[in-house]
C-alpha cells in the first residue's frame, strides 16, 4: 500500500521526559504529540511496546501482544533523583513496580474493565498468568520452572491460577491501565492528524508467554530450549554476526494451521497503530539459522522461510494493511519480489548511502522509488553527528581509509561543508521522491553518540536515551516545518504557499 507524502519523528516512549526515571505514555506523550504537530509532522515512529525482559530491550519482551507496564503514567510520581538524560532501569524497574503495585490495589474494577478483560482473554489470560508463575519462581525463565507449570499440565496450572489469582488479576489491571493510556494517547495523535507507526519483530522472545503457551510454533527441544536459533551472519556492524538468542518458528506447524498465530499478531498490531514496520522481513523469505548452543552467529545457514503464502494468508484475513517492510541486509531479488508483490514499502538509509555497504547505490536519494520510507538514521545505528565523527578507529567495522572515502564522498554528494551534518541529511531526505521520510529525535536535537539508542550485538547500555523539552527549541520546531512545508510533507500543499 502506498503511504502519503510525509514526515515524521522516531522517538521510543521511554525517551520523553518526565519525572519517575523514564517516558510515560501520559503528559509528556501528549506535549511531544503538540510538538509533532508545530513542527509539521504527521508520523510518530515508536520502538515495540511490550513488557521488556532481557537487557531491558524491546526486541525481547515477555510478550507480543501486551503492553508495557514501565510506560503507564501512575499518580504519584516525581520526588525522585534520576537521571534526566537517560533511563537508569536498575533504579527505575523497582521504583515504579511499588507505584504500580499501589495503583493497581486501589483500582476498582468497573463495566469498561470486564469488558477490556474479556475481549482480550485470548491473550491476557496466559500472560497474565505467566508472568505471576515468573515472579513465584524469582524470574528465572519458562523452562526452569516446576515441570507442571512449564509443560502446562492442565491440573497443575488450575492449581497455580488458584494459588496466584492476586497476583494474576493485578497483571490483567496492569494491562488494562496501559490500553486506556495508549487508546487516549492515539485519540490525541489522530486529533492533531498525526498517525502512530509501530514496530514488530519478526521473532519473539524465548523466555515470553508466546512460546510458553504455543510452544509447538517454534523449534524447541525436549527440554523447553531452543534447538536452534536466530540471528544474521557477519555484517556493518559485526564481524561476527548478530546472535540474537531467539527461538526460530516451526513454520510447517504455522502452515498447518493456517497462520494463525501471524494473523492475530498482526490484528492485534492493526489494532494499535495505523502504519506497522516489520523488523527483518528478509526472514520470511530465507532466515539465519543458528544451531541453539552457538557462542555467535558465525556458522549459521539460511534457510527458507514461508515466502508469499504467509501474506497471502495474513491479506485474505485482514485485507491489505499497511506494512512498512525493513528491506536492510543481505538482500536478495526474491526477498523484494514478496515485498513488492504485497505493496510494501522499503527502507533506505541516508548514513549508509556513501560508503562501502552492499545496498549504498539503493540508499542515494536519487535511486529512491517513492514508495520508500527513507530514515537519516535508525535506532540500530549511530546518530548522525555520531556517525559523522567517527574515525573507524575501534567503533565499527570500517577502516579509517573507508571512512575519509566515505566523507569525502558524502560531502561531493550533498554539496555540503560538514557543519550541520545532521540538518544536511534531514534536508536531503525530506527532498527526495520518497513518499515517507522518518527522522530519529537525536538527530533533530543535533546530538552525538553518547545518544546512540542501541549497539547490535552489545548486552549492555542500550535503550537509555531521553531528551529534555530544553533541548527541543522553537527554532528547531520551525526549522521542521519549513523543510516539511517545502517539499510537500504537510497536509497543506500548495505552491508558493510559503510566500503567501
Amino acid at each position: 500500500m502506498s503511504l502519503p507524502r510525509s514526515a515524521g519523528l522516531l522517538l521510543h516512549p521511554t525517551s520523553l521526559p518526565g519525572p519517575g526515571g523514564i517516558g510515560t505514555l501520559g503528559a509528556h506523550a501528549h506535549r511531544f504529540v503538540d510538538a509533532l504537530a508545530e513542527a509539521g509532522m504527521t508520523l510518530w515512529q515508536v520502538l515495540p511496546l511490550g513488557p521488556t525482559g532481557f537487557g531491558d530491550s524491546p526486541y525481547q519482551v515477555f510478550s507480543a501482544f501486551a503492553g508495557n507496564p514501565l510506560l503507564i503514567e501512575v499518580p504519584g510520581e516525581g520526588g525522585d533523583d534520576f537521571p534526566a538524560d537517560a533511563v537508569a532501569f536498575e533504579r527505575v524497574i523497582p521504583h515504579r513496580r511499588a507505584l504500580l503495585d499501589r495503583a493497581t490495589a486501589a483500582f476498582v474494577p468497573d463495566d469498561a474493565y470486564r469488558a477490556f478483560v474479556a475481549a482480550h482473554a485470548d491473550w491476557l489470560e496466559d500472560f497474565a498468568l505467566f508472568m505471576a508463575l515468573k515472579r513465584a519462581h524469582g524470574g528465572v525463565a519458562w523452562p526452569e520452572w516446576e515441570p507442571g507449570a512449564a509443560r502446562r499440565d492442565p491440573d497443575a496450572l488450575a492449581a497455580w491460577r488458584a494459588r496466584l489469582a492476586d497476583d494474576v488479576e493485578r497483571t490483567r489491571r496492569e494491562q488494562y491501565l496501559f490500553f486506556t493510556q495508549f487508546d487516549a494517547l492515539r485519540a490525541a495523535c489522530r486529533a492533531r492528524g498525526i498517525r502512530i507507526m509501530g514496530d514488530l519483530p519478526i521473532y519473539v522472545a524465548h523466555d515470553s508467554a508466546d512460546v510458553w503457551a504455543e510452544p509447538r510454533m517454534f523449534q524447541l527441544r525436549g527440554d523447553g530450549r531452543p534447538r536452534v536459533q536466530a540471528g544474521v551472519p557477519p555484517d556493518y556492524f559485526s564481524a561476527t554476526g548478530q546472535l540474537w538468542g531467539n527461538p526460530l518458528y516451526d513454520w510447517d506447524a504455522m502452515r498447518a494451521d493456517g497462520y494463525r498465530w501471524w494473523i492475530r499478531r498482526l490484528r492485534a498490531a492493526f489494532a494499535m497503530f495505523d502504519v506497522v514496520r516489520i523488523d527483518h522481513f528478509r526472514g520470511f523469505e530465507a532466515y539465519w539459522e543458528v544451531p541453539g548452543d552457538a557462542p555467535t552467529a558465525q556458522h549459521g545457514r539460511w534457510v527458507p522461510g514461508p515466502g508469499a503464502e504467509l501474506f497471502e494468508a495474513v491479506t485474505a484475513a485482514l485485507g491489505p494493511l499497511p506494512i512498512v517492510a525493513e528491506n536492510l541486509g543481505v538482500i536478495t531479488p526474491a526477498v523484494e519480489a514478496i515485498r513488492e508483490r504485497f505493496g510494501y514499502p522499503g527502507m533506505s538509509i541516508l548514513q549508509f548511502a556513501f560508503g562501502t555497504d552492499a545496498q549504498a547505490d539503493d540508499f542515494k536519494p536519487h535511486n529512491y522509488p517513492r514508495s520508500r520510507v527513507v530514515y537519516t538514521g535508525t535506532h540500530d545505528n549511530d546518530t548522525t553527528l555520531g556517525w559523522w565523527r567517527s574515525t573507524g578507529e575501534g567503533d565499527s567495522t570500517r577502516t579509517p581509509e573507508e571512512v575519509a572515502r566515505e566523507k569525502a564522498f558524502a560531502l561531493a554528494y550533498l554539496d555540503a561543508d560538514g557543519r550541520e551534518m545532521h540538518w544536511t541529511l534531514i534536508r536531503a531526505a525530506m527532498a527526495s521522491v520518497a513518499d515517507t521520510v522518518i527522522v530519529p529525535m537525536q538527530d533533530v536535537l543535533g546530538l552525538g553518540r553518547e545518544a546512540r539508542m542501541n549497539l547490535p550485538g552489545s548486552g549492555a547500555g542500550n535503550w537509555r536515551f531521553r531528551f529534555a523539552w530544553e533541548q527541543l527549541t522553537p527554532e528547531m520546531l520551525a526549522r521542521l516545518r519549513t523543510l516539511a512545508e517545502l517539499y510537500d510533507r504537510t497536509p497543506e500543499r500548495g505552491p508558493h504557499r510559503l510566500l503567501a
